[in-house]
């Protein structure tokens, strides 16, 4: 037996419960994984309250994130003890995920930890840690370096936001954090941040082209915010867009990216391929600081995941939270 927390669908939405399950309810999977570690995400948070349809198909075991150990392989890359780490794939939606002390997943899915990380520590990273270093490299590729300018980040008390400020401010970039709690700004400057803004500033519907302020932005929270985010972006600056906290629409219009040639740049975490996912977490092995990880990270136990899910909704939540499913 072991524990997990399961969703069954009700007429109303989803149930969730901390239930024990046998190996036999697991689904088909070529690698069994032990599971240290899980997280909770925005997109975990409106899969257990169903405040949107994440959830494809019941039951099932939320968790997009997934650190441990393999327990048995039938799989070529992967043998029993090795330490593996897995992000999207649909994992948390389609197919069980990570809130279980026990795994079946396909092996192609699996990347391996970096052994500098542990697996609490890769998990205090997680997706969200892991979309900010996709959004990282992206402004990379683009051209962006630290002496282009000043780099904003949106929706920067967020788990995306804060692992996005860090690496940043590791790598020499000047960040300024765009935050709705004022009082959260000794934090973000903790993490590195030089200054932080309101998010009223973006928040609202703007002009089609602002004052030019930014080289470059990493906006986790769409609609209003990103098409103000676009129009006050520099000429050739960039903006990786990897959130909808805000929503899912782009009320914005052509003219900074035919005017002032801004990109924007679209990151999604779930289906990148392999080779850049390796790239990415061996690269926050190295890039991120312990002491950063502690930081921004909260280790909870299964039993307190439903009810925080409805806190994270309500945007009560700071930075990352790590779900240990042994507790």
């Amino acid at each position: 037996m072991f524990k997990a927390i399961l969703l069954e669908k009700g007429e109303q939405g989803p149930i969730p419960q901390l239930v024990e399950l046998n190996d036999s309810d697991l689904p088909e999977g070529d690698v069994l994984v032990e599971v240290d570690y899980s997280t909770l995400n925005y997109k975990d948070a409106l899969a257990i309250t169903g405040k949107a349809p994440v959830v494809r198909k019941y039951p099932i075991v939320p968790g997009i994130d997934i650190a441990g150990t393999v327990l048995e392989s039938q799989h070529a890359n992967w043998k029993a003890g090795d330490a593996v780490i897995l992000n999207g794939w649909g994992v948390g939606e389609s197919y069980w995920g990570g809130m279980a002390q026990k795994a079946s997943l396909k092996g192609d899915w699996l990347i391996r930890r970096p052994d500098a990380l542990s697996s609490k520590q890769a998990m205090a990273i997680g997706t969200a840690g892991y979309t900010a270093m996709l959004c990282v490299m992206a402004l990379e590729d683009n051209g962006i370096t630290p002496e282009s300018g000043e780099i904003l980040v949106t929706g920067a008390n967020g788990g995306v936001g804060s692992v996005s400020i860090a690496l940043l401010a590791k790598r020499g970039y000047t960040v300024i954090a765009s935050t709705g709690r004022p009082e959260e700004a000794e934090y973000l400057k903790s993490l590195g941040a030089k200054d932080t803004v309101n998010r009223s500033e973006f928040s609202e519907p703007g002009k089609p082209l602002a004052k030019e302020r930014w080289a470059a932005a990493i906006d986790c929270v769409g609609s209003h915010t990103l098409a103000n985010v676009c129009a006050s972006i520099k000429y050739g600056g960039v903006v990786a867009a990897c959130g909808l906290a805000q929503g899912m629409d782009l009320p914005a219009t052509v003219a900074p990216f035919i005017l002032r040639g801004v990109t924007l740049r679209g990151v999604d975490s779930v289906y990148v391929p392999l080779e850049r996912r390796q790239l990415a977490w061996d690269r926050l092995a190295t890039d991120l600081e312990p002491e950063v990880l502690e930081s921004v990270a909260k280790v909870v136990g299964l039993s307190e995941v439903i009810p925080m899910a409805e806190d994270m909704m309500a945007g009560k939540i700071r930075g990352r939270m790590i779900v240990d499913v042994n507790n």
